[in-house]
């Protein structure tokens, strides 16, 4: 019976153990584009399009987003849609996302480290995105609000 109970008090202190992705940063939610900026060589531009609609979804493990036109497509010059996955790791203020799934298919495997805060409702993430296949070298910063 001893044995037992040591053996459920050692199973009860590993399931309450924090794990990697347990942090002080609340990432986990959907979250919505509000701004986005681009850096490239010497010029920053906005890259927020207010026609469109992203969302990010954050779970303890995976992430995924989602960008699409508000006219559901009917209008040629605008229609769009965009949305990717996979998992991430968090490290302090270091989010990384390893992109897995991707309809722009040569992002896939890609790996994207960014610096985030949260400041009220708002999440802020910078980094750099690098694909030298593509000749993509750029630093985004995007802000999301919590919905």
């Amino acid at each position: 019976m001893k044995n037992l109970l040591l053996l459920f008090v050692a199973a009860l202190v590993a399931c309450n153990m924090p794990s990697e992705k347990q942090t002080s940063l609340p990432l986990t939610g959907t979250w919505e584009l509000i701004s986005a900026t681009s850096t490239e060589k010497d010029s920053t531009f906005s890259t927020f399009e207010p026609r469109n609609k992203m969302i990010k979804i954050i779970t303890p493990t995976h992430f995924a987003f989602f960008n699409h036109d508000q006219k559901m497509g009917r209008d040629s010059t605008t229609a769009a849609f965009s949305g990717g996955g996979g998992t991430y790791t968090l490290k302090d203020s270091t989010y990384t996302e390893h992109l897995e799934y991707f309809n722009y298919r040569e992002w896939e495997g890609h790996t994207f480290e960014f610096v985030v805060t949260i400041k009220n409702d708002t999440l802020t993430q910078r980094g750099v995105e690098k694909l030298e296949n593509l000749g993509i070298d750029r630093i985004i910063v995007e802000k999301y609000k919590r919905l």
